[in-house]
């Protein structure tokens, strides 16, 4: 009788340990990169500063059961006066093995803990190859994805709420 017992507390065991929330990170590499420098050579004799002008967002997607793909997205365009200087593109991502994690919760790790791991190979990226093309290096501020997806969160909301208008 106690060698059944044991084998019933070890079974439990082994069902609530498959059931436990699990994250794995399982890859991270960059999915896409492009630079453009429209104007050379003539840029490199430009003195004055640029204006530079960041664009970010990213993406998830369910690639397998619990594996998911999140992108981070940085396009960054330095311009003097209307004349672009160079344009840089790049998507980091990064493969994740989540598992056992209500949907609520699962979008917020999507939305914000991915993002914070692939941000700074992004930021690494952007900055190498602002230098590679010549130019001072690109330093993206940090960026604050549970913000983000709480302002995403109340646009949402904001919009379910707005009465439809019809003409």
């Amino acid at each position: 009788m106690t060698e059944s017992n044991t084998q019933e507390n070890e079974q439990q065991a082994s069902e609530q340990a498959s059931n436990q929330p699990m994250f794995n990170m399982e890859k991270i590499y960059v999915k896409d990169v492009s630079l453009e420098i429209p104007n050379a050579p003539q840029v490199f004799l430009v003195r004055e500063n640029p204006q530079i002008d960041v664009q970010l967002s990213s993406q998830a997607a369910g690639i397998d059961d619990g594996v998911f793909e999140v992108i981070v997205t940085a396009t960054v365009t330095t311009k003097v006066e209307d004349k672009v200087m160079f344009l840089v593109e790049a998507k980091q991502a990064g493969i994740f093995q989540i598992r056992n994690v209500p949907a609520p919760e699962l979008e917020a790790i999507l939305a914000v803990m991915c993002p914070n791991i692939l941000f700074p190979y992004l930021r690494e990226v952007v900055s190498d190859l602002s230098v590679r093309a010549g130019f001072a290096p690109v330093l993206l501020n940090p960026i604050n994805f549970e913000v983000l997806y709480q302002q995403r969160k109340q646009q949402q909301q904001a919009a379910a709420e707005a009465p439809a208008t019809t003409h």
